[in-house]
């Protein structure tokens, strides 16, 4: 079986819903996505819907309301994410994220923290 479709912005929007509140209803969803923009319902139902199709999403069915969670952990949407905008290069990744947000420093000494670690791993 193949690995899911690359997800969309509102898919990740979606995902990132389902990995910090865990399974969740459509309505739930809406709620969480609703209170940071305008959103409809039916909107996110459907998005949900093509989710399960593609594979990003599991729906158990066994409840009245539909139970979304996602399919795949964050960390592994992140890392296929990454390899497809980067081209797996480390480096272009670290590059284009830094560019895009300023980090904290907390954030650097995190990093840092990583590389060294990854060093130490070679």
């Amino acid at each position: 079986m193949s690995d899911p479709q690359r997800p969309t912005d509102a898919e990740l929007e979606i995902l990132t819903v389902l990995w910090n509140r865990g399974p969740s209803t459509v309505r739930e969803v809406h709620e969480v996505i609703a209170v940071r923009r305008p959103a409809q319902y039916t909107t996110v139902l459907k998005l949900m819907q093509i989710m399960a199709e593609k594979r990003l999403v599991r729906r158990d069915e066994k409840q009245r309301a539909h139970v979304y969670e996602a399919a795949r952990p964050r960390e592994w949407t992140q890392r296929q994410l990454a390899e497809r905008a980067f081209g797996g290069s480390a480096a272009e990744l670290m590059m284009g994220a830094l560019a895009a947000h300023k980090a904290s420093k907390k954030e650097l000494a995190e990093i840092r923290r990583l590389l060294d670690r990854a060093e130490e791993a070679k």
